[in-house]
């Protein structure tokens, strides 16, 4: 087996205020987009980023009502104060502040529009030495 891309496929409600989110607040560009569907890429990203409206047809019955919700879709970042300011200055409201955990995660989170949570994390906090 070869795999020559990769992408997670969210469930959501509205999938152009999702895809806005990530464009407007993330640098992510749509690369293909429809009623009920939006691929969104970036070059650094390492995957796709695909809304799929809640109810589509095209998906099988036991999982088109479904929602994206127990997952976050996490972005390892080299600036996080950086990128914190950055959106907090955008108006995006912290859903859970910075914390540093004791394995060296940092890490902080956003809500989209439809409730998906984004997760920007580094792994440079002290090692206890």
């Amino acid at each position: 087996m070869r795999i020559s891309s990769s992408a997670v496929s969210l469930n959501v409600e509205d999938v152009a205020a999702s895809s806005k989110f990530l464009t407007t607040h993330f640098g992510f560009q749509e690369e293909m987009a429809a009623d009920g569907f939006a691929s969104l890429t970036r070059d650094d990203a390492g995957m796709n980023v695909v809304f799929l409206r809640r109810g589509l047809e095209s998906l099988p019955e036991d999982q088109r009502n479904d929602h994206a919700a127990g997952l976050i879709l996490a972005f390892v970042v080299d600036d996080l104060e950086g990128e914190l300011a950055r959106l907090r200055a955008e108006g995006v409201r912290i859903t859970m502040p910075l914390t540093a955990e004791e394995w060296g995660e940092r890490a902080f989170q956003v809500r989209d529009p439809n409730g998906v949570i984004i997760q920007l994390v580094d792994w440079n906090a002290p090692t206890g030495d």
